[in-house]
């Protein structure tokens, strides 16, 4: 097996795995455990399922990952990033689409590993990842609206614009117990993080909130009141029928949790490479992603990605290895198990507290501010992604940002790349074994004409073949098209390069190839350009193509 697609489980066990690392990774995935409760059960509810989902998928989805990823300290789980298009896709397709959809994801993630396209992802701008980032978290906010205002609506529009026309019809019946709940939820995170507590301050919110719910009887809605009992087993595996009409209406959401679910877990693998200087295998990371999604679509679960926060927990608190992963989906399994009577029992409001200070995390404004004030480009790409994910969706705000981002880069690389007409003296400090024959031969004959090609010939940049003959004053008897800085040439390049050459050879000019790397000279000889010039006019470097030209004259 290839030690790309080695999980880091195995890797651990052979490099031996002692008594004292094993009793911290179970500290620290009792502790992550704790801290992922509250998670999970909010970011099922706003997902629009039922609690139990959001355990099911950080038990399910949370131990296959560990056991088969290539991190070895990531914690996966439902998050915040996926929110959003699980909430659309629950409303349009209903629980059986939802389960559909992840196991598509599961896919396509397993593909995109299997493709080692786990180092591309990294390559995704930063406007763009800020840009859906900080439409999820405007998202997430407003879907806590309804819970944290106690407002009586059944099921709140998915889209951002109707959702808060409805809010606003609802607001003069907004529930100030349930506000109140939901502020002191907020509070109390803020100071024990300014406290800088190890106790997990979603956790001391929720257990003060909901005692204080039921020893005086609030009027707020509870997880019991919306949901009703609290399940407290495992689903048998079901996997709805699918059908190919069926696939052709969620390619795309499934697409787009794919994509998000590989950029947020390398992401996170990344961040806590930095923290631990391991390093992970990202091609691997992407396989156990789309498995632990695959799997958890099997129970009934929601899609899973690599959770940065309860990961970074994990490092701080000593964990080293993927056993984390697994002790803390065991946690997850046995709160599910024996503490269903009291989770049942926590108010809505105090859930909408933690995705209200969880969608703040995820805004990311001071990054989204500085990159507003950076170059038009990414500013473009950024406000673009930003507003087509909160009005519009984000699988359509993911088209599209990334389509932005590949023309933008696109018309960065072809500024690099330039041809320049030169008539006069040319001299080339490179090539130093040929230094003194070039000094003598600077001077260029009368009819003889140089094309200084610099930077890639894609697609984007073969225009400039054009644009460079209509510099041209008068047609040259001997064109020299010098080619050492050309670092890689694609299909439209070399199209563009053969109708200059055939445009050129008809009107009886010469052409001569100088400077060409074995590796282009490779990929000509393929495409018939050096038969088209004739092997005899292609040279390594500039002072043999200049005298072969003199000759020519």
């Amino acid at each position: 097996m290839s030690k790309m697609f080695t999980p880091k489980l195995l890797s651990v066990l052979k490099e031996g795995y002692s008594r004292k690392q094993c009793f911290t990774d179970m500290k620290s995935g009792v502790i992550v455990g704790i801290v992922a409760v509250p998670l999970c059960i909010a970011f099922a509810i706003a997902s629009g399922v039922s609690p139990d989902k959001g355990l099911i998928t950080a038990v399910i989805a949370g131990s296959v990952i560990a056991i088969l990823g290539g991190s070895r300290v990531q914690i996966s789980g439902p998050t915040g990033a996926l929110v959003i298009v699980v909430y659309g896709v629950v409303r349009q397709y209903g629980v059986d689409g939802l389960i559909i959809v992840t196991f598509m994801a599961g896919i396509i993630l397993m593909i995109m590993g299997f493709c080692r396209l786990g180092s591309v992802i990294k390559f995704i701008p930063q406007p763009l990842t800020v840009g859906f980032t900080s439409g999820i978290a405007v998202g997430i906010f407003s879907l806590q609206v309804k819970d944290s205002f106690g407002l009586p609506i059944e099921k709140a529009p998915a889209d951002l614009i109707h959702k808060w026309m409805v809010y606003g019809e609802n607001f003069k019946y907004t529930n100030l117990w349930a506000v109140g709940i939901s502020l002191m939820t907020v509070a109390i995170m803020i100071v024990l993080k300014k406290m800088k507590s190890k106790i997990p301050g979603s956790i001391v919110a929720i257990i003060v909130a909901t005692v204080i719910v039921q020893v005086f009887h609030l009027p707020v809605d509870t997880i019991e009141s919306k949901f009703g009992t609290f399940p407290s087993s495992i689903p048998m595996p079901h996997m709805p029928e699918i059908s190919y009409e069926t696939i052709q209406d969620l390619i795309a959401p499934a697409f787009t949790i794919a994509v998000l679910g590989a950029i947020i877990s390398l992401l996170s693998a990344v961040v806590t490479d930095g923290m631990t200087g391991f390093s992970h295998r990202s091609n691997m990371e992407l396989v156990a992603q789309g498995a632990g999604n695959i799997f958890s679509s099997f129970f009934g679960g929601i899609p899973a990605t690599g959770a940065i926060a309860r990961t970074v927990t994990n490092v701080q608190n000593g964990g080293r290895t993927p056993f984390v992963g697994v002790f803390h989906a065991i946690i997850l399994l046995l709160i599910m198990l024996f503490a269903g009577q009291w989770a049942k029992l926590i108010p809505l409001a105090s859930l909408g507290g933690i995705l209200v200070i969880v969608s703040y995390n995820m805004s990311e404004w001071r990054t989204f501010m500085s990159i507003t004030r950076g170059p038009r480009g990414d500013v473009l790409v950024l406000l673009s992604t930003f507003f087509l994910a909160i009005t519009v969706s984000l699988t359509v705000a993911v088209e599209i940002g990334m389509i932005m981002a590949m023309f933008l880069f696109m018309r960065r690389m072809s500024k690099l790349t330039n041809i320049s007409v030169i008539d006069a003296n040319v001299s080339d400090e490179e090539e130093n074994e040929e230094a003194e024959t070039v000094k003598i031969n600077m001077g260029l004959p009368k009819g003889m004409l140089i094309y200084e090609v610099n930077g890639p010939l894609f697609f984007g940049a073969s225009h400039k073949f054009k644009d460079a003959m209509y510099e041209m004053k008068s047609m040259p008897k001997v064109l020299i098209v010098r080619m050492r800085n050309v670092s890689t040439i694609d299909a439209t390049g070399m199209h563009y390069f053969k109708e200059m050459i055939k445009g050129f050879q008809s009107q009886k000019v010469k052409v001569i190839i100088s400077g060409v790397k074995p590796d282009i000279f490779q990929r000509l000889r393929d495409a018939r350009i050096v038969f088209l010039v004739g092997r005899r006019n292609v040279f390594d470097n500039y002072c043999d193509a200049l005298n072969h030209g003199k000759s020519l004259l």
